[in-house]
């Protein structure tokens, strides 16, 4: 406390000195304050290979250019990586930035991923980590002072503009601390935690939780360990809350324009929402049918503080080309949801989407699928080889992940083309249902050896398939009696399944590799929602959304990491 309080005495002394002057202060850094923390998580492991997620938090002054060097203890080799250029030489790797995330701020993190190899003498994490020759102790260390010098020309300092579209809520009451990883305790079987979010805000409820209706509210793991929590508001806004390593609210929401909320992704500089907006239909005409809303889909990218940075429509709507317009691609009321994935740089959105077909004087209106990819910049990435406009015909149940050992987006639908579970681009049955009303598509994880699991249901049973690229290899049928399950990758080589049980929901734990039920079944004392998703955290534990106990709050459920 007292190094701070004397450097502000100092720039206040020296700046006073140079407006009397006429100059303005430059302030000469002789030596700067350092200080940072690294979180290595192992995010799926294999016989033979890993992931590894690595999250880098400047504690100290601001960074430009930053390279994190570190050894492995057991003869591990990096394969591959992203979001960062990493070499190695003998058991030492050395990781520098890329462009776009080269300045870390203080209290920011930064993060990129790796796959790596190991061998019989095991896969321990690293003991230690340097950034930029500092090592990394979780301490600042402030060795000087800087002074002031005059300048002759004075810099005017760059102001924000506003917009339209993302607006903080209130006055922000309190400011979040530099995030430190969350250690959550990992015990011998799941054990699980409900917090209480007062949002201050009216939440949409959950209706009659149907692929038409709106989807309340979803959450995101930060690298760290916290969460973003996004909520449909009952005024037309998305709000966006940040939560620390117990499931609190910290600081203010923000909101943002949307009649629809689809999903949130975050990452170390922030994060993405998915959302739907209002658009026009025009005056086609239609060729059958009653009119029906011609929405918009949109990634809104928020940063640190929840603040806009830029929006990027991945329908294709415009000034020009209305919904009912030919080769129009819109959001409907039929089958509109959409996830989110991300492979460190850029964002994918898989989506239902309406489809528009010129039928002679008049226009047809089909309902299929469609992914895009935006990039760092917020611009569409133009030919991605995993992007499509149309991939699974009358879609529902769009789930899309990132897999790092094929450096491709996977994804699958359920669709009543065929009534099956399907791998949209190319399109590919994965498991055959029976088209009598009841088939549902559940969520996409990585299996820990290779290729994939998905949970769906038929008839009120919950399976699980594993499959690669094209029809399952292994079905599990679970003692899950219900009609929507969700499935969320659980710390290492476990996944987590689970369903509405009365007014909760029943979960159970299974190893993704070979499918086979890890303990007991238990219960997670929240209320279920059809379409509302898990999400995984790097600290191996799992995190819901749910109703609250009034309009204005959420609760959280958090599975803890299991141990072993």
């Amino acid at each position: 406390m007292r190094q701070r309080r004397l450097r502000a005495v100092v720039l206040a002394a020296a700046s006073a000195a140079a407006v009397a002057a006429g100059t303005t202060a430059a302030v000469v850094a002789h030596a700067a304050s350092t200080g940072c923390s690294v979180s290595y998580g192992i995010g799926s492991q294999w016989s033979t290979g890993f992931t590894a997620n690595v999250a880098v938090t400047n504690l100290g002054d601001p960074v430009s250019g930053w390279t994190l060097r570190w050894s492995y203890p057991a003869g591990q080799t990096v394969t591959q990586a992203w979001s960062a250029s990493v070499s190695q030489s003998g058991d030492a790797v050395t990781a520098t930035n890329a462009a776009w995330n080269a300045r870390i701020a203080t209290g920011a993190t930064v993060s990129f991923g790796l796959n790596g190899a190991w061998s019989a003498a095991g896969n321990p994490v690293p003991a230690s980590f340097s950034l930029n020759g500092v090592t990394c102790t979780g301490q600042v260390t402030a060795t000087s002072e800087p002074s002031a010098t005059p300048s002759a020309t004075a810099s005017p300092s760059p102001t924000a503009s506003p917009s339209p579209s993302g607006t903080p809520s209130a006055t922000p009451t309190t400011t979040a601390p530099p995030a430190a990883d969350c250690a959550r305790p990992a015990g011998a079987a799941p054990v699980v935690t409900v917090t209480q979010v007062d949002v201050g805000v009216p939440v949409t409820g959950y209706g009659r939780e149907g692929d038409t209706e709106p989807l309340p509210m979803a959450i995101a793991a930060t690298p760290s360990g916290g969460s973003w929590l996004a909520w449909l508001g009952t005024d037309s806004r998305v709000y966006l809350g940040k939560l620390d390593c117990d499931d609190r609210l910290v600081g203010t929401p923000t909101s943002f324009a949307g009649i629809d909320l689809q999903d949130v992704q975050a990452d170390s500089n922030g994060g993405v929402l998915l959302l739907t907006r209002r658009g026009e239909c025009g005056d086609g005409p239609l060729c059958g049918g009653s009119s029906s809303p011609c929405n918009t889909m949109h990634m809104v990218r928020f940063d640190n503080s929840g603040q806009l940075v830029w929006e990027r429509q991945v329908t294709n709507l415009s000034e020009t080309r209305s919904g009912y317009d030919n080769g129009a691609r819109f959001v409907w009321w039929y089958q509109h949801h959409g996830r989110l994935a991300s492979d460190g740089a850029n964002y994918a959105a898989y989506f239902g989407v309406a489809i528009t077909v010129q039928n002679g004087s008049c226009v047809d209106v089909h309902q299929g699928d469609r992914m895009q990819v935006v990039g760092a910049n917020g611009s569409l990435v133009s030919g991605h080889r995993d992007s499509f406009e149309v991939g699974c015909s009358h879609s529902w149940g769009t789930r899309i992940v990132w897999d790092p050992r094929t450096s491709r987006f996977a994804m699958v639908c359920a669709t009543d083309n065929a009534c099956r579970i399907a791998q949209p681009n190319p399109y590919r049955t994965v498991a055959a249902g029976t088209c009598d009303g009841t088939l549902f598509g559940g969520d996409l994880v990585l299996a820990s050896t290779s290729g994939y699991w998905t949970a769906w249901s038929q008839g009120g049973q919950a399976r699980l398939e594993h499959f690669t690229t094209g029809a399952s290899d292994t079905t599990v049928n679970t003692a899950a009696r219900t009609s929507h399950p969700h499935l969320v990758s659980y710390g290492t080589g476990r996944m987590l399944l689970a369903w509405e049980s009365g007014s909760a929901m029943a979960a159970q734990v299974y190893d993704a590799g070979s499918g086979t039920t890890v303990g007991a079944q238990f219960t997670v004392g929240v209320r279920d929602h059809n379409f509302q998703a898990f999400k995984a955290y790097a600290d191996g534990s799992a995190a819901y959304p749910a109703a609250g106990g009034n309009s204005t709050s959420i609760r959280i459920a958090r599975v803890l990491p299991m141990s072993g």
